[in-house]
Order: structure tokens, then sequence, then C-alpha cells
């Protein structure tokens, strides 16, 4: 991270030498992206006209949850304008360097075009992929809806903006915990709808077909799927205490890698080769990790950070996003993937992150019930999402 200012003050400086040469024409200092992720970092001054309705709210909604905010022209960097009558046509010009980086005409339906259109935007400012624009299944969430705010709900799943939400399931029974199978429109989630008992069911949501991958005596729950989709872990406490546990993605081959106390939410590694969770050590709650090949816990040091559950790792295997319990608040922290001093980036439970490896989605408790907030970490900005019913809550973003 040091590497990183010393290389954006370098470009900085560089940058406002070459500014000299525009004369005094442009107004206010060049605002350019900082160069890797920082947190506290401003967010990316950008100006955006002709654009109406839902088309103009969709293009905003997304910039800003990617960490840019919205400025008169004369004060941006770069100029994003267009029209939406009857098709979309966008372009973006950096104005400092008096360049046009997109040009562009999107034919289709105006809400997924503008979100392709906010897309493009990133990545020909960054030269990285965005949030996910609504090409595929990695522009979804999953969910759980709790009509009266407790006891049974259902799986919904949404866009990453909480457009289209439709019901997964419809059993009225108590739900938790969806996790993606990742390159596929199928969902993993605890269930009470079979036999009443915590199972853990895969779902394919295209043919809706699902069936049961656990069902021990005992809890079976908090299911994560491998990278590759071949596997599945989970918490099972058919030895008597809730361990971690992997199985094929059927549920065959079934084999336990921790034997502590109390462990809870396991999350992958983006090689596969790790399983992070949460547990206890010392009686004091803890993130740790685990091979799949098994063998000792690694204890990942949060400091400053009490009670840390719910941990999930950033596609990029840079950060771990995890929950913070201190008395009645919950906070949503991150850390570099080796452990260390978190930073405090909301107030929330339940991080899930976006392919983009900075945006969250996050359930933030609100009179007792939840909703979705959708966060950009790097800059702290965040937009809520639309309540379903009741409470909203365990988001998780398509891998």
């Amino acid at each position: 991270m040091k590497n990183c200012l010393k290389i954006c003050s370098t470009v900085l400086l560089t940058v406002c030498v070459v500014a000299s040469a525009f004369g005094q024409g442009d107004q206010g200092p060049i605002v350019i992206p900082r160069l890797g992720n920082t947190f506290g970092m401003r967010p990316v001054p950008v100006s955006i006209e002709g654009f109406t309705g839902e088309v103009a709210e969709a293009i905003k909604w997304d910039l800003y949850v990617q960490g840019y905010s919205f400025v008169p022209s004369t004060e941006a960097q770069y100029v994003i304008k267009g029209n939406n009558n009857g098709s979309i046509t966008g372009s973006l010009t950096d104005r400092y360097a008096k360049k046009e980086l997109l040009s562009r005409n999107y034919p289709g339906g105006a809400r997924s075009s503008a979100h392709a259109f906010a897309e493009d935007i990133v990545e020909a400012i960054t030269g990285k992929p965005g949030i996910s624009a609504l090409r595929g299944a990695t522009a979804k969430i999953a969910f759980k809806v709790q009509p009266n705010g407790i006891g049974p709900g259902e799986i919904y799943v949404s866009d990453f903006d909480g457009r289209n939400a439709q019901a997964a399931t419809a059993d009225k029974a108590i739900v938790a915990a969806p996790t993606w199978v990742p390159g596929k429109m199928a969902v993993c989630y605890n269930s009470y709808a079979l036999e009443h008992n915590p199972y853990i069911l895969y779902h394919d949501l295209s043919t809706r077909e699902r069936k049961a991958i656990a069902r021990y005596g005992g809890s079976s729950i908090s299911p994560s799927v491998s990278p590759d989709g071949t596997k599945v872990a989970m918490v099972l406490s058919k030895g008597g205490q809730p361990n971690i546990y992997v199985a094929n993605i059927d549920g065959t081959g079934v084999h336990q890698l921790t034997s502590d106390v109390e462990d809870s939410s396991p999350c992958w590694s983006p090689d596969g080769m790790w399983i992070y969770f949460a547990t206890k050590v010392s009686e004091r709650r803890t993130l740790a990790r685990v091979s799949i090949a098994g063998g000792d816990i690694q204890k990942i040091s949060t400091t400053g950070a009490p009670n840390p559950s719910e941990p999930d790792i950033s596609p990029d295997g840079k950060w771990i996003a995890f929950t913070s319990q201190s008395s009645s608040y919950f906070n949503i922290c991150v850390v570099p993937i080796e452990g260390g001093t978190p930073v405090v980036v909301a107030a929330g439970e339940d991080p899930s992150w976006a392919p983009n490896s900075r945006t969250l989605v996050c359930a933030k408790r609100t009179n007792e019930r939840y909703t979705l907030s959708v966060l950009d970490v790097f800059t702290k900005q965040f937009k809520d999402i639309a309540r379903i019913s009741g409470s909203d809550s365990e988001p998780a973003w398509a891998k």
C-alpha cells in the first residue's frame, strides 16, 4: 500500500506539470483515478448530461457504488454525454487529456443498456471490468426475505441494484445463507422445507429443480461452493460440534476439516485451496483458514475488530471482508488477506464481494429489520436497495 501511495504521488506530480501546458482555461485541479485501491480515496469526478429517467438513474447508480461522484462539466475530468431517445447512445471524454475514450450505441432494453454503458465507462477509465453489467449471472444477487421480519422466509434473486426481484422459493419455511454456484444459475441454501430439518439444498434456478446435498442429524448449515463449482464447504454438527466439512457438489465424499469447539461461515479462497471461516480459539472468536487437504488451522489477525464472523474473500484474493460485533453494533470491516488491522467501511452485516473486488453488498439493520445496501469499499459511498418485504438479509453476489 505504501508503494501504491508513492506511485500515485509521482503520477499526480507528473499530471500537474502537464496541466500547466493547457494554460489557464481549465478550472480546478486535475483529478485522476488512484492507482490501486486505497481506503479513504476521493471519488472520481465525472459529469453526465443528456440522459433521462431510468437510464440516467441506472448509470448514476452503477458509477456511484464504484467510486464516482457527479459534478458540473467544468469540474470533471471525465465528461459523459448521450441520450436515450430510442436506443442509448453514449460517449466518454477525458477533458484534460482532450481525448474521447468511448463512443457507442446500445440497442437493447433501456435499463440493461444503461448498465452496459456504465460498465464500459468504468473499463475505459480504469482498464478493468466494472461491477458487472447485466450480461450474465454475475449481475445477480441472492438473499433472504422474511415478510414478517422474523421466522419463515423465501430466497429471492434480483439484479445487483435490486431490480427484477423474483422469488426462487415458495415454501413459507425457515431459510438462510444463500450462496451461488459459480458460473451457473444455481444456488445452495439452508431450508427447513424438507422434513422440518435444517438441510442444505442445491437449487437450479433455470429448471427450478432442487435436491438435498446435506441432510444429517443436527445442523447442516452455511454452504459455500468452491470457485470451480465442484465442491461445497459447510458446517455440520453430525460429529457433536459444528465443524467445517467439504463434500462434492452432489453431497458425496464428505470429509471433516476441523475439530474445533465452534466453527461457522466458511468461504473459499479464489484458488480453491483454502477454506476461510470463523472459529473460537481460547474462547475468543477469530478468523482462520484451513487447507482443503486438512491439517492445522491458521489464525488470521483482525486486531481491533472484536468478534469477527462471516468472512468473504475478494475475487482478486487481496482482501477479507467480514462482520465485527461490538455490544449491539455490527460493522463491515476489511483486512488484507494475510490479516492485520482492519478498516471499518460501514455499519452492517453479511458482506459479499462483487466481481470487481471493490464493491460489496451487505445487510443493514433498521428498526429491527434489515435492508440491503451496495457499498464502494474504498470511498465508502453506498446505495440502499428498496426493501421487498419485511426484512431482507444475508445477500450473496453471484460468482
